[in-house]
């Protein structure tokens, strides 16, 4: 148990904390702070460890198989908890999340099944932007809502990427921000929210290219692995036959 084995372990740990905060309605201050900042603040503290045992592995020279294997897993269950509790929240749609959180499982059991051939497949640059554009949607979201509520009227509508000037709160919002009045904290949440479900459409479109990603790298390794081993066997086998075909015309000319 190393130091960024220990990262990636804590990240686990600290999944159950952050859905206590986001949906715990019983109190919306802890700790003298606003539950969603608390929220917030948790839930990129544990993000930033992604990034601390990646680089503690790279340094140290402590990269294991282990902890190739684990880090992922910590990602999915940290995002994965993140993202329903903001369906629960009502501060993103569901089909979204279960897009996202359907492609974490196919990309794990593909990983499942590459590591029982004795495979790893490493992270992908897409697979790593699309988590750090997850985390930049979730923090967006969280940090918009209070009370854990959206701060516009037509949740469920498409928004904001799709029609996105149906929403009146974002029109006036812009409307105070580049034109006449003052630009309140409501506008900023109504901006905030804008931009975390922009984002989430960047997100489920990187999670479905990345997923491509990992399936190919899949093929390439594994499957194409499996083909050597057979080629390599069926030269084993016809140089056997070879073989002995040889020794029995000797023994026939002798």
């Amino acid at each position: 148990m190393n130091l960024p084995n220990s990262l990636t372990l804590s990240r686990i740990f600290i999944v159950p904390l952050l859905v206590v905060v986001l949906l715990t309605p019983f109190s919306e201050n802890w700790l003298g702070m606003p539950r969603h900042i608390l929220g917030v603040a948790i839930f990129l503290a544990a993000a930033f460890t992604d990034y601390l045992d990646g680089h503690f592995a790279r340094r140290r020279r402590q990269v294991s198989r282990l902890g190739k294997l684990l880090d992922p897993i910590a990602d999915k269950l940290l995002i994965s908890a993140a993202l329903i509790s903001l369906v629960e929240n009502k501060l993103a749609p569901a089909w979204a999340v279960v897009i996202i959180v359907g492609r974490e499982f196919a990309v794990t059991g593909l990983r499942s099944i590459a590591a029982t051939e004795g495979v790893v497949i490493a992270a992908s640059k897409m697979g790593k932007f699309k988590m750090l554009s997850q985390v930049v949607a979730v923090a967006l979201l969280i940090v918009s809502s209070v009370g854990g509520q959206p701060p516009v009227a037509n949740f469920g509508h498409a928004f904001p990427a799709i029609q996105f000037w149906t929403v009146p709160e974002l029109r006036t919002a812009l409307h105070h921000l580049f034109g006449e009045g003052q630009t309140t904290a409501t506008d900023l949440q109504v901006l905030l929210y804008s931009m975390g479900r922009a984002m989430l459409w960047i997100v489920v479109l990187s999670a479905c290219y990345s997923m491509y990603d990992y399936f190919h790298a899949f093929y390439q390794t594994v499957v194409e692995r499996r083909a050597a081993v057979a080629r390599r066997r069926k030269g084993r086998v016809t140089a056997t036959i070879t073989s002995t075909s040889s020794a029995q015309n000797d023994k026939v000319s002798i």
